[in-house]
Parts: C-alpha cells; sequence; structure tokens
C-alpha cells in the first residue's frame, strides 16, 4: 500500500477552498499550484520576478516536506495572466529548473487574485538524486 499524505503550507486558503499544499502518494509528490505569496506574512510582491521567485521557495518548501527537492521535479506548469511577464522570469526558472530540465507548459489564463502574476504546480517524483542538497 502507498503512502498517501497531505502537506499543508499554513495558507488560510487551504482551509478556505479545501485543498492541500501537496499530497504525497508513495514516491510522487503534486503540488498544487503555487503562487508568489509569502505566506508567513500573508503579502504578495507586485512584481512578477519576485513573485516567481517566492513561488519557487514555497514550492521548495512543500517538496522539503514530503521528504523531495526540486530535483525530483519531473513536470512543471507555469500559469500567467499576461505572456508578456513570462521571459522576464526566464532567469529565476532557470536557476530553479535549468539542471533538472522537467517537461513544462505554460499558459495563459485568468487567476483568482489580480495581484497574482504567476503560479507555478509541480509534480515531482521522489528518486533520491545525488547533487542536490537535501
Amino acid at each position: 500500500m502507498s503512502e498517501r499524505r497531505l502537506i499543508s503550507s499554513g495558507s488560510a486558503f487551504e482551509r478556505e477552498i479545501g485543498y492541500s499544499r501537496a499530497v504525497v502518494d508513495g514516491d510522487w509528490v503534486h503540488v498544487s499550484g503555487t503562487t508568489g505569496f509569502d505566506y508567513a506574512t500573508m503579502t504578495i510582491s507586485g512584481d512578477v520576478v519576485e513573485q516567481a521567485e517566492q513561488c519557487w521557495r514555497n514550492i521548495d518548501a512543500a517538496l522539503r516536506a514530503a521528504g523531495a527537492s526540486p530535483a525530483d521535479v519531473v513536470r512543471v506548469r507555469y500559469l500567467l495572466p499576461d505572456a508578456a511577464d513570462f521571459e522576464p522570469c526566464f532567469p529565476v526558472l532557470q536557476r530553479w529548473m535549468g539542471e533538472v530540465r522537467p517537461a513544462a507548459t505554460m499558459q495563459v489564463c485568468g487567476l483568482s487574485d489580480p495581484r497574482m502574476r504567476i503560479e507555478i504546480e509541480v509534480t515531482a517524483r521522489k528518486a533520491g538524486r545525488l547533487g542536490w542538497p537535501r
């Protein structure tokens, strides 16, 4: 029987909407769409690049709570209301995923709060990779 465990960031959104930041199912870790909110202060920068960095910090925390790391990411989805905001984020995305090179999709769509300029969703498989600090 595979392990199924829920990971919470402590965000009020999780309780209000009824979801988990991540779900561990055996070796798989499914991280919900994650925005640039700093969950400790529930604030969000107006800058898309800063939001992208905060998204990855939030994703990193969820993955680590699940016993995984960004090196284990096999799939990433980038969701943005404005396609023009994607290219400025490239250096952040390169820093986090450049060596990992997961399958990726970028989609232009509406997000639930007009302050949100990027949302990132990942799927990871705990593989015990060497070379990425855990």
